[in-house]
């Protein structure tokens, strides 16, 4: 199994960069023994993930880490996770463009 970092670290080399055309920064920001703080920041196309929270996002993911990895296994439904607050999402509209690329939809 992977870990929110390792699953988090994936989306440099599974990020579509041709279906975005808009520059961006996310926090992520998971709870337990394989969470942490990260930044992931999409720029010209390409996806760049690093841990720690730098510059100003506009987008603050927050959740536990293993509901994030259920998410991006697809083990749990993303709207269902948001919607029983299980996934904290700050700006909906801003993950929702990104959501396609980050293979989530």
């Amino acid at each position: 199994m992977s870990t929110a970092k390792e699953l988090l670290k994936s989306l440099e080399e599974n990020f579509d960069g041709s279906k975005v055309d808009a520059n961006t920064l996310f926090h992520f920001v998971l709870e337990g023994d394989s969470g942490g703080d990260f930044t992931v920041e999409i720029e010209d196309g390409a996806c760049k993930v690093s841990e720690g929270l730098t510059g100003d996002a506009k987008c603050v993911v927050k959740s536990t880490d293993q509901t994030f990895i259920d998410v991006l296994t697809k083990k749990v439904n993303p709207t269902m996770a948001v919607m029983s607050g299980k996934l904290k999402i700050s700006n909906i509209g801003e993950m929702m463009k990104f959501a396609k690329p980050f293979g989530l939809m």
